[in-house]
């Protein structure tokens, strides 16, 4: 049996988080209020300390009830697993004991991520064009981002807006499960599925002033179903 990811792919990222004045503990904690099964922890900027710092953060919140990890690196919670994931490093991510690596187009292949974490973690890759969501499907790589769906203002240096149609494309070229990043929000996410992504990573759109971030993953998850 393949892959099966969560519907709701958390992203919690280091700026995003500084620029709306949030903690990250706070902010995992309001995610592990709301139920969420995967975080991927992302802090371009930060030196590999800083990097680890807020890894041992995720990790303290997300294994607050009970103290032992399950097999391949997700943490329980009330017997709910959820597996953390490391953006860019996976060097990284195995001394964080993190559950995966995610890698860009200009990180370390996921041939030479797999290397470096072992079999039992995940390995993602991110990908805009559909050139590269071929080589992904041939890549050892156990899921396939696609993005950006929307238009975003998260990354300054995002490449160019796919929409559901590149959505489509995706999930016509390969077998692996794909997550769609990009301006996913409540309003638009049940149409970023329909068109063939397994899973949805959302950002900043977690991140709605008077609203708890708790409350907003509950509309997300009853929403994706």
């Amino acid at each position: 049996m393949g892959l099966i990811l969560p519907r709701l792919y958390v992203i919690a990222d280091a700026e995003v988080l500084r620029r709306r004045g949030m903690a990250l503990r706070a902010f995992a904690l309001e995610l592990r209020a709301g139920g969420v099964g995967l975080v991927q922890w992302r802090d371009k900027g930060g030196s590999p300390q800083e990097v680890l710092a807020g890894a041992a953060v995720l990790r303290e919140v997300f294994e607050r009830e009970t103290p032992h990890d399950s097999d391949g690196g997700a943490v329980e919670i009330m017997g709910h697993p959820v597996r953390l994931i490391m953006n860019d490093r996976a060097d990284l991510a195995a001394l964080a004991g993190f559950g995966g690596v995610h890698v860009g187009q200009g990180d370390l292949s996921p041939e030479d991520a797999r290397r470096v974490v072992g079999q039992d973690m995940w390995v993602g890759v991110s990908t805009h064009t559909e050139e590269q969501v071929r080589v992904a499907e041939l890549s050892r790589a156990d899921y396939v981002a696609v993005g950006p769906v929307f238009a975003t203002g998260t990354k300054l240096d995002a490449e160019p807006v796919i929409g559901l149609e590149g959505v489509r494309r995706a999930r016509a070229l390969t077998t692996k499960p794909i997550v769609a990043i990009g301006g996913i929000t409540r309003e638009n996410a049940r149409s970023v599925v329909d068109s063939g992504a397994d899973s949805v990573a959302v950002i900043s759109g977690l991140l709605v002033e008077g609203e708890t971030v708790a409350k907003v993953v509950g509309d997300f998850l009853r929403i994706l179903g």
